[in-house]
């Protein structure tokens, strides 16, 4: 990062700054948490980033030592973006961060909800059973297409997310991000299927994992005159892309 833009202290928090403290830097850092991307991967899941912005902060990021970049072994020819081990000790910094900003109101910009950062949310808030038995689970975000498929595995310790799903999945939920968000927490199946989703294999499976993922509650201090936020994360919707943000 230009020296200019620096915050030219030693505190350790001034110096992460120098590093991830540039607009988007974080949330790329969030979309890599689940494995490497392509640079249109990353550009779908932060629609209102110029790319000369993303080009920027993957710059930055790669010259810090946070992210590198490497190309996929044949028969693929792409080539990715993907945490470094000391950029992925950021994972519980910006999990921390975003369960912090739970106490503060929402407002009415702050709509989109990105695929990866709806699967962070089963990670994260996902409250095990102690006793119950693993199982794997197919989810497909059919609003996203091939980006929107994913695999989870419950087990009593937590949920394991990637974009590799399982081959032979315990049950398969085809839906959308915001229908999946919006079913955090509930255990209602069948309004989940009346809303256009379908459950194949165990719906207990489905069931379990909805159940499971406690969003927290908001904080009680939140800013004077400013009302507290939902407990459920946000169904994502289209994002306006008329301004974006160099």
């Amino acid at each position: 990062m230009p020296a200019q833009r620096g915050y030219r202290q030693a505190c350790g928090i001034a110096r992460g700054l120098d590093i991830v403290g540039e607009r988007w830097s974080l949330l790329v850092v969030r979309e890599l948490l689940l494995g490497p991307k392509r640079f249109t991967d990353l550009q779908q899941a932060l629609p209102t980033a110029s790319p000369n912005a993303l080009s920027d902060r993957l710059r930055e990021l790669s010259g810090a030592g946070v992210v590198s970049r490497r190309q996929l072994s044949p028969p693929g020819v792409a080539r990715v973006y993907e945490l470094t081990p000391w950029g992925r000790g950021l994972e519980p910094i910006v999990i921390a961060l975003g369960t912090w900003a739970l106490g503060a109101a929402r407002t009415a910009e702050q709509q989109f909800v990105s695929a990866d950062s709806a699967m962070l949310t089963i990670r994260t808030y996902f409250d095990p059973t102690p006793g119950q038995p693993a199982a794997t689970l197919r989810i497909e975000l059919d609003d996203l297409g091939p980006a929107g498929i994913f695999g989870v595995h419950l087990t009593s310790t937590g949920a394991k997310v990637s974009h590799e799903p399982p081959p032979e999945p315990d049950a398969v939920l085809t839906t959308t991000t915001d229908a999946l968000l919006t079913a955090f927490g509930d255990n209602d199946l069948d309004g989940l299927v009346a809303a256009g989703s379908t459950i194949t294999g165990d719906p207990e499976a489905v069931r379990r994992l909805l159940m499971a993922v406690n969003v927290p509650a908001p904080v009680d201090q939140c800013p004077s005159g400013t009302s507290r936020p939902e407990q459920r994360i946000i169904g994502r919707q289209s994002p306006d892309t008329s301004n974006s943000d160099s």
